[in-house]
């Protein structure tokens, strides 16, 4: 398996390791341990993102506009990152560059499946007006407020990662700003969809989302290593994505029976029962979703 160690911006960033034949993940790895090893197994050290795009044996395309600076798109997906077979090492912490946690609060919800549909981050207690800090050293990509996410940023960083700050009450950093660790970039707040305040937190790599609790101990307010290797396992959640992509939900309207919903969709009246949890006497409600596959 090829490693690629991975961190832009800097002279020891998007570095490509050609020639390594180990098979192991080294996660717990540390910054100097990663670099020594580098250094013997003959890095080739670039300071262009094409460079690295173009180094991973076609599993990325040639033509893949990452390094585009979009602006107005929350999310630009890329590609379906679990078929990358390569990988990637991700610097984290050091003398350039260190994580700092948003804001110490309590988790209120976790990356993952919720009912009908998936939360691709980790929503984080807060009092409306709390201050909120950037993670990584990077730039202010997207500064706006969206129906979802309500007021939002989104940063790229220079190790290549993306973080996203949504349901702020207030944007304190403009589109292009470089910014540092640390840097208050907006007060926590219930914009959005949202229901209290919290600070809904996402952290993403070429746009496919990453459960933030492979990088970050939510305890401690740290990141678990000073590395992080990435590779088909933190896309796992996919397999269950297609599963949930087969579930169907029917929004209950005016007139309703479960009789009716149970003709229209070809399938009986105890499965409706038996899929969501009810009886035949239950009592539909206007808006409720009722899963009838």
């Amino acid at each position: 398996m090829k490693f690629i160690y991975l961190s832009l911006f800097t002279v020891l960033s998007l570095s490509i390791l050609a020639n390594s034949d180990s098979t192991t993940t080294e996660k717990s790895t540390p910054l100097k341990k990663v670099e020594k090893k580098a250094k013997k197994t003959g890095v080739q050290l670039v300071n262009r993102f094409d460079f690295f795009v173009d180094s991973i044996n076609n599993t990325i395309p040639d033509s893949l506009p990452f390094y585009d600076w979009i602006t107005n798109d929350i999310h630009f997906r890329k590609f379906d990152f679990s078929k990358v077979e390569d990988t990637l090492m991700v610097v984290l912490n050091d003398s350039n560059d260190h994580y700092t946690h948003p804001f110490n609060g309590n988790i209120t919800s976790s990356f993952g499946k919720r009912r009908w549909r998936y939360h691709y981050g980790m929503d984080i207690d807060l009092t409306t007006g709390d201050t909120v800090r950037n993670a990584f050293n990077g730039r202010v990509r997207i500064s706006t407020y969206s129906k979802t996410y309500g007021n939002v940023i989104v940063v790229r960083h220079d190790n290549g990662l993306e973080t996203i700050y949504g349901h702020l009450s207030k944007r304190l950093v403009k589109i292009d700003s470089v910014i540092s660790s640390g840097t208050v970039i907006g007060l926590g707040g219930n914009t959005g969809h949202s229901y209290g305040s919290h600070l809904h937190f996402e952290i993403r790599y070429f746009d496919e989302a990453l459960d933030p609790r492979d990088i970050i101990s939510f305890e401690n307010f740290t990141t678990h290593y000073d590395t992080l290797a990435i590779s088909q396992c933190n896309f796992m959640y996919r397999e269950e994505l297609k599963l949930m992509s087969a579930i169907k939900y029917h929004r209950v309207r005016s007139g309703n029976t479960l009789g009716h919903i149970a003709v229209k969709y070809g399938t009986s009246i105890t499965k409706l029962c038996r899929l969501n949890g009810i009886s035949r006497n239950s009592i539909l409600r206007l808006g409720q979703r009722i899963r009838v596959r």
